[in-house]
C-alpha cells in the first residue's frame, strides 16, 4: 500500500511523460491510497486540459474515471491539525501536507512527483522512478 498523490494519480490516468512509470508503480504496488482531497486536485489539473485545449470532455471523463478505480474508495480524512503543523514547519502547502500526513499516520510511503514534497520529507515521500528502482 502506498500514497498517491495527486501528480502520480493524474500521470497514470493521462497520457504523457510520466504514465509508463505510474503503471509500474501500479503494477509493483495496486493498493493506493489518498486523502479526500485527491479527487478536487484531479479534477483541476483535467480542467486544465480542458482549458487548454489539451483534452476534450469525453477524454477527461474517462480520466477521471481511470483515477477513480486507481483509488476506488480507499480515502481518507487527515488531521487537520497534524496537516497544519506540518505545513507550518516545512514551508509546504497545506493541500501537500495532507499526503504527508496520511503516509505518516499510516507508515507508508507517499509517491509523488512534486519535488518540494521529495525535499522536505525525503523520509517518507520518493519519486516514481525511486520507487520503481526500489521495489
Amino acid at each position: 500500500m502506498i500514497v498517491a498523490d495527486a501528480t502520480v494519480i493524474t500521470a497514470l490516468c493521462v497520457d504523457g511523460d510520466h504514465t509508463n512509470l505510474a503503471e509500474l508503480v501500479m503494477e509493483r504496488d495496486p493498493i493506493w491510497i489518498a486523502p479526500a482531497l485527491w479527487r478536487s486536485e484531479v479534477r483541476n489539473a483535467l480542467a486544465k486540459y480542458l482549458h487548454h485545449g489539451l483534452m476534450g470532455m469525453e477524454s477527461v471523463l474517462v480520466s477521471l474515471h481511470m483515477a477513480e478505480e486507481a483509488i476506488a474508495g480507499r480515502e481518507y480524512t487527515v488531521d487537520s491539525r497534524k496537516v497544519l503543523e506540518l505545513s507550518a514547519r516545512f514551508d509546504c502547502s497545506a493541500y501537500d501536507c495532507e499526503y504527508v500526513a496520511l503516509a505518516q499516520d499510516l507508515e507508508v510511503t507517499l509517491v509523488t512527483l512534486d519535488k518540494q514534497i521529495l525535499k522536505a520529507f525525503p523520509k517518507i515521500a520518493v519519486s516514481l522512478e525511486k520507487f520503481v528502482k526500489r521495489k
